[in-house]
């Protein structure tokens, strides 16, 4: 089952169950407004169930598959909204969810998914940032596995793969740097969406690719990776690769550190988790050594671009903080791409959320639902009063 099947990575997953269609059977699929695509989905793969954004999408879908009556394929049934996504992840016909939507609506259907008794494929980083407290307990009592999409994680886990847990002294983070790699505050003050839209090695969605420009997504993989693998917040380091070869790297307590490397092709650690973390041929172009010559490294800017230094904040602080740190970012990300702010003021947004808004130890999934709406109310009504 796949949340959030139109988008990157749902369609990337598709690509991965494409190449082999004898291991997978796709039976449920949820969508947001890309109805023409879902469609088009439906036919090829024949899921039991989808699940789409609102009645409205429902009309429109229920319209487009109107000619599959009697024509001997069986249609799907239709749900919409919260209670969409909930029957997806839990239909009893999938062993396997793959969370492929963005933001903090995945934390319920993940949830559900769990108590259903089904591994996770995550690539909403959200669900453990803000409730990994929850969840992380919930996948132990269950007995389920879950298995990172985000190449970060996927490679981290494969650094780990037969080693023992005691034994790591530090995880080592990559990032690319994104965008706007050594630029200045001053030359970060006039950049506009487009600019940062514009990844030099990763081709993904809109939101993440903001947030690596910001580097609030290395930011959450910090928390995302302190909560997968149980490392404190203070042993995990961020480290610049700029040509996206090396994924991340384990440092283990003799000294040596253990390196995943491979093309900045997601479809990569979509697979690794489809097969349960093993590894499967994938038909992609390989890394050349001879011809790549060398790898760059450095350290990240974080008095420039203050991704990682709000997040190492919001975990140090704990409870509440992660899910104010993350729905001032969506919040702040979705104005940014309106035009309605500066690059420089989606820190500045969080910030000013995370110093005003009361933190709550130890939050239940409704106080983490609770803090975001406090953050999108406090966001918009500061937006509202500039505005005018």
């Amino acid at each position: 089952a796949i949340l959030g099947s139109t988008g990157s990575i749902g369609t990337q997953t598709l690509e991965v169950v494409d190449a082999y269609p004898n291991e997978f059977k796709v039976v449920a699929l949820s969508a947001g407004e890309n109805i023409s695509l879902l469609d088009r989905q439906i036919r090829k793969y024949h899921p039991a169930i989808v699940s789409v954004k609102s009645k409205k999408e429902e009309k429109i879908l229920s319209d487009l598959l109107a000619d599959m009556v009697g024509g001997g394929d069986d249609l799907p049934q239709i749900y919409y909204g919260m209670d969409g996504l909930i029957k997806v992840s839990e239909y009893e016909e999938s062993d396997l969810l793959v969370t492929a939507i963005v933001g903090m609506i995945g934390i319920r259907p993940t949830i559900a998914a769990i108590a259903k008794g089904k591994d996770i494929a995550l690539a909403n980083k959200e669900t453990l940032v803000t409730a990994g407290h929850l969840i992380m307990p919930m996948i132990k009592e269950k007995g389920v596995h879950i298995y990172s999409v985000d190449s970060e994680h996927s490679a981290i886990s494969q650094c780990l793969k037969g080693e023992e847990p005691d034994q790591v002294e530090k995880i080592l983070l990559t990032a690319s740097g994104g965008p706007f790699l050594g630029k200045t505050k001053e030359e970060l003050a006039c950049v506009k969406a487009a600019d940062a839209l514009k990844h030099p090695t990763w081709a993904m969605g809109k939101k993440i690719t903001i947030d690596c420009a910001t580097l609030i997504n290395k930011g959450l993989e910090i928390i995302e990776a302190s909560f997968l693998f149980n490392v404190p917040e203070d042993r995990i380091k961020v480290v610049v690769q700029p040509q996206s070869l090396i994924h991340s790297m384990v440092q283990f307590r003799d000294g040596s550190i253990m390196a995943q490397l491979g093309r900045p092709d997601v479809r990569i650690p979509i697979q690794y988790a489809l097969f349960g973390n093993r590894h499967r041929f994938l038909d992609q172009r390989r890394i050349d050594f001879e011809d790549l010559g060398s790898l760059r490294f450095s350290t990240p800017d974080t008095g420039t671009i203050r991704g990682i230094t709000l997040a190492r904040e919001a975990i140090r602080e704990g409870g509440l903080m992660p899910t104010i740190l993350n729905a001032a970012n969506e919040r702040a990300v979705d104005l940014f791409l309106e035009g309605r702010i500066s690059f420089l003021e989606i820190y500045d947004l969080i910030d000013s959320c995370m110093q005003s808004i009361p933190n709550t130890a130890s939050p239940n999934v409704e106080q983490i639902l609770q803090g975001e709406a406090a953050v999108y109310e406090m966001i918009d009504s500061k937006i509202s009063r500039r505005d005018a």
